[in-house]
């Protein structure tokens, strides 16, 4: 069912950056409270299972750009200053008569002065050291290095407080920009604004008062499995690695870093909401909100830190879709089946009744939204070709309730029960009682990657030593 065009809703998207899926307290988190962001998904839908199909940030934002799986796009891993030039979903929102504004972050493509779809870009920025930020910041603050005058690795467990004042925050001057692009959309265009932010990504540089909340709080200890390595290097050194072993006060400091800057952007969130939906009422459309992450963030499980994982710390995002009383979504609604960023495309342009995009792998969430509830995939395939090394590099499949995941350079399996065990603790593939539903998994992933030019597996087995670059050799 597509949304007539004199109904089309206004649609507010919300995008972290690097935020876990379990760090909502709807999620019975242990210490975050985040009731703002909660809202959108108790008054609408919360997609449980929802994954990043490339846990970074370069592939993670193409995918979900273009509503291609990583493997159909070409991008398998992270890899910087790769042109790209395919269809993008906001372009689309555009050719359907869309007015479309980026404000924040942005979309982490190559070169960086393009659209991709945006036709409104002025509050956006490509990192800390460039565009409307970085020179409103070093405007007011001369001399004064800017965030980076913070001296904390924008890759690193490190933390601080933020060392200006509070309404110079990048999480709070793009709230603010957010706000202002809400009121100077044209009125006879239906609006898509994209709400991108930093946080909780690295540098860990909340506001004062919610670094030291955490600080003080009774932290949740490290989720460590019996089958998690030790560095071999115990050091805490450098600060920006991703194999550590992070404990006592750097855990502490680094958690409070991290839950700080969620709880800044929770109440955040509050603000943007509520500007958006004055902004509708008073624009006389019906509107939808949408919350998610780009992927998720090890913060010290099974002594590894950043992304590029399988496991659900790294690969699980939030992912939440309300929508006003016109657009008939079901309230407080939840689903556990697998969905993912490629999905949030085809998603938005059904409820922007546009033409469906073609040759995409993304589905429409619309049913499940309206309450009609239907299974989109019976297994979802992830994958990250080797970034920190060739040991992290990964091909995965879960179907909400089990998760497999196959190292390409060792052969090394592993199979979690996700519902009994959802930190990954018990690597169920070494013992002997689930050999059968390994090699079940196992052929999946044969099937998953018999086409691949990598030669991944010959048909019958997979294996492993395979060369695995970040862009598939076709695309070389």
């Amino acid at each position: 069912m597509s949304t007539p065009s004199d109904q089309r809703p206004d649609i507010l998207m919300i995008m972290p950056d690097q935020m876990r899926g379990d760090c909502l307290s709807m999620e019975n988190h242990p210490v975050l409270q985040t009731p703002n962001i909660d809202t959108i998904g108790a008054q609408g839908m919360h997609f449980t299972r929802a994954y990043s199909t490339c846990p970074s940030c370069i592939p993670a934002r193409r995918a979900m750009l273009t509503a291609r799986y990583p493997a159909t796009n070409g991008m398998v891993g992270y890899r910087m200053h790769e042109e790209f030039t395919q269809p993008t979903f906001p372009g689309q929102l555009g050719s359907a008569g869309y007015h479309t504004t980026l404000v924040g972050r942005g979309m982490h493509q190559h070169p960086e002065d393009r659209p991709y779809g945006y036709q409104d870009r002025t509050a956006s920025f490509p990192d800390f050291d460039s565009g409307s930020y970085a020179e409103a910041l070093e405007h007011k603050f001369p001399g004064e290095g800017g965030v980076a005058g913070h001296g904390i690795s924008a890759n690193g467990w490190s933390a601080r407080s933020w060392q200006f004042p509070d309404t110079w925050h990048p999480t709070t001057w793009g709230a603010n920009r957010a706000g202002e692009k809400m009121k100077e959309a044209p009125v006879k265009y239906p609006h898509f604004i994209t709400a991108s932010f930093v946080a909780p990504h690295p540098p860990f540089i909340p506001p004062a008062c919610y670094y030291e909340r955490y600080l003080q709080s009774d932290l949740p200890p490290r989720a460590i499995g019996d089958w998690a390595v030790l560095p071999a290097d115990d050091l805490l050194c450098p600060v920006d690695c991703n194999r550590i072993n992070l404990q006592g006060d750097a855990l502490r400091q680094a958690q409070a870093g991290y839950f700080g800057l969620i709880a800044h952007l929770d109440d955040q969130v509050h603000r943007m909401v509520f500007d958006f939906k004055r902004q509708c009422r008073q624009r006389g459309r019906p509107w939808v909100i949408l919350f998610m992450a780009d992927h998720g963030e090890m913060l010290g499980d099974h002594y590894l830190f950043r992304k590029c994982e399988p496991y659900d710390a790294s690969a699980r995002v939030p992912f939440l879709i309300q929508g006003s009383p016109e657009m008939g979504f079901v309230e407080g609604g939840r689903y556990d089946q697998p969905v993912c960023l490629e999905d949030i495309g085809p998603t938005l342009i059904e409820l922007a009744g546009g033409e469906p995009m073609e040759n995409v792998d993304g589905r429409s969430l619309v049913p499940i939204l309206r309450g009609e509830s239907q299974p989109l995939r019976e297994v979802l395939h992830g994958e990250h070709a080797p970034c920190y090394d060739k040991e992290q590099a990964f091909h995965m499949l879960t179907d909400g309730l089990m998760k497999f995941i196959w190292r390409p350079e060792s052969g090394t399996e592993q199979l979690f029960d996700l519902s009994a065990d959802p930190q990954e603790c018990t690597n169920l593939a070494v013992k002997e009682e689930h050999a059968a539903e390994v090699t079940r998994w196992r052929d999946q992933l044969i099937t998953q990657l018999k086409d691949r030019p990598e030669g991944f597996t010959d048909g019958e087995r997979l294996i492993a030593g395979r060369p695995y670059h970040d862009l598939l050799p076709t695309k070389i």
